[in-house]
């Protein structure tokens, strides 16, 4: 081989010699699926410590959340109401027929009802299934039992003329606690935030659920200005507050910032046989909202029957 050849050779063989080293970086043996599960691979997604204590304003956390699907534990935040509804009946339980109900409220799966008349009231919890009483705890015979809230753990029961108002253990019904307060008591119910109380009126106050003490109130008025007289029973659903008015089958929705009627209810097709319409003491009186189902529990003074229903626009 000449001179010229064998150089030519030489340089040829190093040039391969040198891509084959090369290759031997990128490729390698296979890896096995035992090795691929282990093998820790380099995130593009930048990651974000957890912030604790003057440092969590200093990170943010970008990484995308993980969707988990509903459970039967969540409540779900009810539609705003506005225009008029019908009740659809989806469920009926038994209610005691001597129950002048004038507050229901739903608590730990259960109904707390309070009942009025002197000495016949009550607060007690019901078995929303049976409709049986499964603990009760009576007023002074002078005592006018009236509307009643869950404030946590504990329920707040108010009093017709009396000007008195119990705190009791939503659980055992035990009272913890009173107060007083001028003029009548008909509703209550709890925002979240605040009380909201009825006294037969057009106007509803707000009071501090700790000291009760009124905050402020506001008239209720349907669209035409008109005022909404003898407001009872009261619901806080979302942010509205709904209301029976006495000796009507009517229930509205109110807007408690400005106390327009934002909805109304006709709730007449639900009232049973042998409670007649033009009988105060028979009188739609009782709602209870259950916000897991979106569903409200309504009876009224003596009836025998609890309904449970959906709304219906009309």
């Amino acid at each position: 081989m000449s001179d010229a050849r064998r150089w030519t050779f030489c340089v040829l063989l190093f040039v391969l010699t040198s891509a084959c080293s090369s290759a031997s970086q990128f490729t390698g043996a296979p890896i096995s699926a035992d090795e691929a599960a282990t093998t820790s691979v380099p995130s593009t997604t930048a990651s974000a410590t957890a912030p604790t204590g003057d440092d969590q304003s200093a990170t943010t956390d970008t990484t995308p959340p993980v969707t988990e699907g509903p459970t039967s534990t969540v409540e779900v935040e009810p539609d705003r109401l506005a225009g008029t509804y019908l009740p659809m009946v989806t469920a009926t339980f038994p209610h005691d027929p001597t129950a002048y109900t004038q507050g229901l409220e739903i608590f730990d799966s259960m109904l707390i009802e309070s009942t009025g008349l002197n000495g016949e009231s009550e607060r007690r919890v019901i078995d929303i299934a049976s409709g049986a009483v499964l603990r009760s705890v009576s007023l002074s015979d002078d005592q006018f039992g009236e509307g009643l809230t869950v404030v946590g753990d504990e329920l707040i029961q108010l009093t017709w003329r009396n000007g008195v108002y119990f705190r009791a253990d939503a659980t055992t019904l035990e009272q913890t606690g009173s107060g007083t307060y001028e003029g009548e008591g008909w509703g209550l119910c709890f925002d979240g935030a605040e009380l909201i109380m009825s006294n037969g009126s057009d106007r509803l106050a707000f009071r501090d659920p700790v000291t009760f003490e009124v905050v402020r109130e506001v008239a209720v008025t349907r669209s035409d200005g008109t005022p909404v007289e003898r407001l009872n029973e009261l619901e806080c659903v979302g942010d509205q507050v709904v209301a029976n008015i006495y000796t009507s089958d009517e229930i509205v929705v109110i807007d408690p910032i400005s106390g327009a009627v934002d909805a109304s209810i006709d709730a007449s097709s639900l009232r049973p046989d042998g409670a007649p319409r033009d009988d105060a003491d028979y009188a739609l009186n009782g709602i209870a909202y259950d916000a897991a189902s979106r569903t409200f529990f309504i009876t009224g003074k003596l009836w025998p029957v609890i309904y449970e229903v959906s709304l219906s626009p009309s």
